[in-house]
């Protein structure tokens, strides 16, 4: 074993890493079974009650005591109340077809339950603690290393970093724009398509904090350059959503597939705020096309009005009304168990 300069105090085979995947994908099993691959996983904490992430670190710590947590930090886009009404209405008749009723939904804006996650990691601290969508407050930071947790913040860009930096984190995870799932920019706007291996190198010129490179991470190859880029390890995500550990829906397992198989060129993947009011990096669906164009900004709002037509969607089978997250190496992905996909990622590092 050898300890990552990027994340000291861990021993770990692996620079590979297990993204956290918020919406039930980043299951204990698939947290553990990373870690059994001698790499480290992350609870997604995004979505879930202060409770249930509880559950589940206990269920993770049950095997293992090298795991992550990541939470949203409150960076909230407030939604126009028209242009919310108005793309409640146009997205209705999709409800109608499971008895859900949008047109008279009222927007929801929450910080998903920051305060409360924040203060069971400060009382039952974790080996690491990651942060997406923005900054936490310095104070938390601060008093999460005092407790002995190493911090990392996702970034998106050299001015980001620089921000993260100033706020005291220990490491970043730099996000590129070929990521699955949500982007972890600071602001509502997608970030400027740079390759992620440039990218890489300009965050580590502008703060000199260690780094791990996310984002369209499927091949060895992939991983190989973002760690001579000058990244310390890479996290992947959607090279392991059709995994045997994650919890991803089985329409969304089905469709990865189906687009694994198909010819190039043909499903591609669309940054899209259709279902969140935020860009997200998915396959391409009826809906996406249907709606992405006319979707306003607005999160967390967006997210809870379709929340559940996708839950209902999802168990219908239907994958033209499912949020297909996905990055570019999409076709990369595999079924299979976790620590031998993280183990193929690693074969060339």
């Amino acid at each position: 074993m050898h300890a990552l300069p990027v994340l000291p105090g861990l021993r770990l085979d692996s620079p590979v890493l297990a993204a956290p995947m918020a919406g039930g994908a980043s299951t204990p099993a698939l947290v553990i079974a990373a870690a059994r691959a001698g790499g480290l996983g992350f609870l997604a904490g995004g979505y879930k009650a202060a409770g249930q992430l509880a559950d589940q670190i206990r269920d993770v710590r049950a095997s293992t005591g090298v795991f992550g947590v990541n939470l949203f930090a409150p960076n909230p886009v407030p939604v126009d109340p028209a242009a919310f009404r108005e793309y409640a209405a146009a997205i209705a008749p999709e409800g109608d077809k499971y008895g859900l009723d949008l047109r008279h939904a009222r927007p929801v804006e929450d910080d998903d339950s920051w305060q409360e996650k924040a203060d069971l990691l400060l009382a039952d601290p974790v080996p690491v603690v990651s942060f997406t969508f923005g900054l936490p407050p310095k104070a938390v930071v601060s008093a999460l290393r005092q407790a002995g947790t190493l911090t990392l913040q996702t970034v998106t860009s050299a001015a980001e970093a620089r921000l993260a930096a100033d706020a005291g984190v220990d490491a970043l995870v730099v996000q590129g724009c070929d990521a699955g799932a949500h982007l972890g920019t600071f602001t509502p706007d997608p970030p400027a398509r740079v390759p992620l291996a440039e990218l890489v190198a300009s965050v580590r010129a502008a703060t000199g904090l260690g780094i791990i490179a996310a984002g369209g991470i499927g091949t060895p190859d992939a991983a190989a350059a973002a760690l001579r880029a000058g990244a310390s390890a890479v996290m992947v995500g959607t090279a392991l959503l059709r995994s045997d550990e994650s919890g991803a829906s089985a329409v969304h397992k089905a469709a990865l597939g189906t687009a694994a198989l198909g010819s190039p060129g043909v499903a591609q993947t669309v940054l899209t705020r259709a279902f969140t009011g935020r860009f997200a990096r998915a396959l391409p669906n009826a809906f996406t096309r249907a709606y992405g164009p006319i979707a306003p900004a607005g999160y967390p709002a967006l997210h809870h009005l379709t929340s559940g037509l996708r839950k209902a969607a999802a168990a219908d089978g239907n994958a033209e009304l499912v949020h297909l997250w996905a990055g570019t190496g999409y076709r990369d992905a595999e079924a299979g168990p976790t620590g031998e996909i993280m183990n193929g990622l690693s074969d060339v590092v």
